[in-house]
C-alpha cells in the first residue's frame, strides 16, 4: 500500500502565499514524477506543477510564474510554493506521484486526498 499525505492549504488573501507538501509512504521502489493537480467547484481537474525525479518541472499556464514545485527526493516528498495568489486559484489541491512498488512492477498513479486552498478577502 501507498499513501499520500497532504498538508499546508488553508484560506489566504489575494497576493498571499502558501506552502503545499505532500509525503509519500509505504511500498515504493521508485518513484517516477510527482506533482499537484488542482479543481475547483464545477470545472474539471487542472494541472498546476509536476517534477521528475531528476528535477524537470512543467507548469500549468495559469500558474507558471508564481508557483514554484520542488521535491526531496530522500523524504519522497513533493512541495508547491504558491505566491501572488488570486482568487481563481481556489480549489482543492491534489498531490499526484507515479510509483513503482517493486522492480518488476507497473508504473501506478496514486493520488492524495486532497488539500483546500481558499484565496478570498
Amino acid at each position: 500500500q501507498v499513501q499520500l499525505v497532504e498538508s499546508g492549504g488553508g484560506l489566504v488573501q489575494p497576493g498571499g502565499s502558501l506552502r503545499l507538501s505532500c509525503a509519500a509512504s509505504g511500498s515504493i521502489f521508485s518513484i517516477n514524477a510527482m506533482g499537484w493537480f488542482r479543481q475547483a467547484p464545477g470545472k474539471e481537474r487542472e494541472l498546476v506543477a509536476t517534477i521528475t525525479a531528476g528535477g524537470t518541472s512543467n507548469y500549468g499556464d495559469s500558474v507558471k510564474g508564481r508557483f514554484t514545485v520542488s521535491r526531496d527526493n530522500a523524504k519522497n516528498t513533493v512541495y508547491l510554493q504558491m505566491n501572488s495568489l488570486k482568487p481563481d486559484d481556489t480549489a482543492v489541491y491534489y498531490c499526484n506521484a507515479r510509483i513503482v512498488q517493486d522492480i518488476w512492477g507497473p508504473l501506478i498513479d496514486y493520488w492524495g486526498q486532497g488539500t483546500q486552498v481558499t484565496v478570498s478577502s
